[in-house]
C-alpha cells in the first residue's frame, strides 16, 4: 500500500490514516497498454494516495501486463468488457477506501499534482465530489470540457455516494452522467478544480477513425440512456455536510 505524504502536522498525518480517510485511485482500462503507464507513473508520485488499482475491463492488448510492471499497483482483470460503470465498480468493490478517485487511463501530460489537487477537496471535507476539468492541454479536450465539464472521468467522491447510484455497473459510458444526475438530485456538494495541461487521446485516434466513430456512437448512446434511466429512481443518499 502507498502510503500518504503529505507533509503537515501530525493531527493531519492521523486523519489521512483515519478509515474514511483513505484514498483509493481507481483507473479504469480497456486496451490502454500504450497510455497506461504515464498515467500510472502519475498516480504512484501523487502524496495523498493509500492505494491505486487498475481495473482492466476485458483487455486483449497488455493492459494487465503494463500495469503490473508498478509495483503498489493492484490489478483487478475482467474476463470480458463489461462497461466503464462496471469496471468503476469492480474497483470500488476491491478497495475498503473511504474517498475514491477515478482517473481515465488514456490521459496525456497527467502529473501527480493534478491527481491530488481532485482528491485534497474530500480530505479537507469540502465536497462530496470534486471534478477535474482540462485546460490548457489539446484543442479538442479543452472545448468539449468547456461545453460539458461534468463528463469528466476525473473525480474524486465519498464512497458512500458512489455506492448509492443506482445502476452503476450498467452505465457503460454513460457512468459520469448518472452520478453527476444523482449527485445533483441529493444535493451533494460538487467543486470543480482546473487540471491545466492534461488532455485525453480521442477515440478516433486510438481507434482508427472508422472504429473510433462507432465508440463515438455508443458513447452518445450510452450517454442519452443514462440519462433516461436515472429519471426513474428515487435518491436514497443524503449529504453529510461538515
Amino acid at each position: 500500500m502507498i502510503q500518504p505524504r503529505a507533509r503537515g502536522s501530525s493531527s493531519r498525518n492521523s486523519a489521512l490514516s483515519a478509515p474514511n480517510q483513505q484514498v483509493a485511485v481507481v483507473i479504469p482500462a480497456y486496451n490502454e497498454e500504450a497510455r497506461i503507464g504515464a498515467v500510472l507513473r502519475a498516480a504512484c508520485q501523487a502524496r495523498l494516495v493509500n492505494e491505486i488499482i487498475v481495473v482492466s475491463d476485458g483487455s486483449s492488448d497488455r493492459t494487465v501486463e503494463v500495469a503490473q510492471r508498478h509495483r503498489n499497483v493492484r490489478v483487478v482483470a475482467l474476463s470480458k468488457n463489461r462497461g466503464k460503470g462496471a469496471a468503476m465498480a469492480a474497483g470500488v468493490q476491491a478497495s475498503e477506501a473511504g474517498i475514491i478517485a477515478f482517473v481515465d487511463a488514456d490521459l496525456d501530460d497527467l502529473r501527480p499534482e493534478h491527481v491530488d489537487q481532485i482528491i485534497r477537496p474530500l480530505l479537507g471535507g469540502h465536497c462530496d465530489m470534486c471534478i477535474g476539468v482540462f485546460r490548457g492541454g489539446k484543442f479538442w479536450s479543452d472545448t468539449a470540457q468547456r461545453i460539458s465539464p461534468y463528463i469528466s472521468g476525473q473525480r474524486a467522491l465519498t464512497r458512500t455516494l458512489f455506492e448509492a447510484v443506482p445502476y452503476i455497473s450498467e452505465m457503460r459510458m454513460g457512468v459520469e452522467v448518472s452520478i453527476n444526475t444523482y449527485a445533483r438530485r441529493v444535493h451533494a456538494r460538487v467543486l470543480r478544480v482546473v487540471l491545466r495541461g492534461v488532455s485525453n487521446t480521442y477515440k478516433e485516434k486510438k481507434m482508427g477513425l472508422v472504429k473510433g466513430l462507432a465508440a463515438r456512437w455508443e458513447m452518445y448512446h450510452d450517454i442519452v440512456n443514462a440519462k433516461v434511466r436515472m429519471r426513474r429512481r428515487k435518491p436514497r443518499w443524503r449529504a453529510r455536510h461538515h
